[in-house]
């Protein structure tokens, strides 16, 4: 049986769709036994799959089972030996942008020219 990186990637749930997993390996940030791989590479099994995630991440996986459909959480772990490093803390500052942007409450209409200097006061 062979399959399709990117379906791979989707049911070892490093990419919570398809999708994602497509556009990855198309930018090449998805590589194979350590060339780039295409979306429609076939992997075999002990193949080494590297994928560059954010904030310079990288998570390297043995595959030890080929599957194409989705299985429950608790199982997936068991397609794939996982020998990334540990994913890297946020600092302060990071976590502080990752913060959702002020919010209006619906119905305010436009900020005022006040309203619009306090935004832009509290977003520094």
């Amino acid at each position: 049986m062979s399959v399709r990186v990117d379906k791979w990637l989707q049911v070892a749930r490093v990419f919570k769709t398809r999708t994602a997993a497509t556009r990855a390996c198309t930018l090449g940030r998805v590589s194979v036994n350590g060339a780039r791989a295409k979306p429609h590479k076939t992997l075999e099994l002990e193949d080494t799959v590297q994928v560059e995630m954010k904030h310079g991440w990288e998570r390297i996986l043995i595959v030890k089972e080929l599957r194409d459909k989705t299985l429950p959480k608790e199982q997936v772990s068991r397609i794939f030996e996982d020998q990334s490093l540990p994913r890297p803390q946020l600092s302060e500052m990071e976590k502080q942008q990752r913060r959702p942007p002020v919010q209006r409450d619906p119905g305010a209409g436009r900020p005022t020219k006040r309203d619009r200097r306090r935004l832009d006061r509290l977003r520094g």
